[in-house]
């Protein structure tokens, strides 16, 4: 199939407004505790994101949802450090919320409003939610920052 000179445009304008979109939902996080509205970057085919979401929704959150095939250039505009990447992005009143964290600790960051990039759990450890199948394995939430630095926020 040849894609025509208005399809690639289309394409692209597609293309453009997506990282617009995302490029806005990184704005500075305000002052107030409530939640705001999540939106998830995640795979269309991936069962452990759409169980995340599930989670969130279940303790509360509101959540959008956006299929992406490949994540890597939202892992890029969101500004996270390879070593702290999982399945799924979050973005929440300016915060990263990278792969697997508990509802309660998204919702302490939303109340505490630390100065950091975001809160993750690095890969896709077992017990986590989105993850309960198996035996639980004891994980970490890590409040990261873009220069690649991060404390320990939390332990599951």
């Amino acid at each position: 199939m040849t894609v025509n000179k208005f399809q690639r445009i289309s394409g692209s304008c597609a293309a453009l407004a997506v990282v617009i979109a995302f490029a806005a939902s990184l704005g500075t996080p305000s002052a107030s505790a409530e939640a705001a509205e999540i939106t998830v970057y995640k795979s269309p085919s991936c069962g452990c994101c759409k169980k995340w979401v599930s989670h969130m929704e279940k303790n509360g959150h509101s959540v959008k949802t956006l299929n992406f095939e490949d994540m890597d250039p939202i892992k890029k505009m969101a500004a996270i450090p390879e070593k702290f990447q999982s399945c799924h992005t979050a973005i929440v009143d300016g915060y990263v919320v990278e792969g697997h964290v508990p509802a309660k600790d998204v919702e302490r960051l939303l109340k505490e409003r630390p100065k950091a990039r975001g809160i993750a759990v690095p890969g896709m450890p077992a017990g986590s939610p989105g993850m309960e199948q198996g035996e639980a394995e004891r994980y970490e939430v890590l409040l990261f920052n873009t220069d690649g630095s991060s404390t320990i926020y939390s332990k599951h």
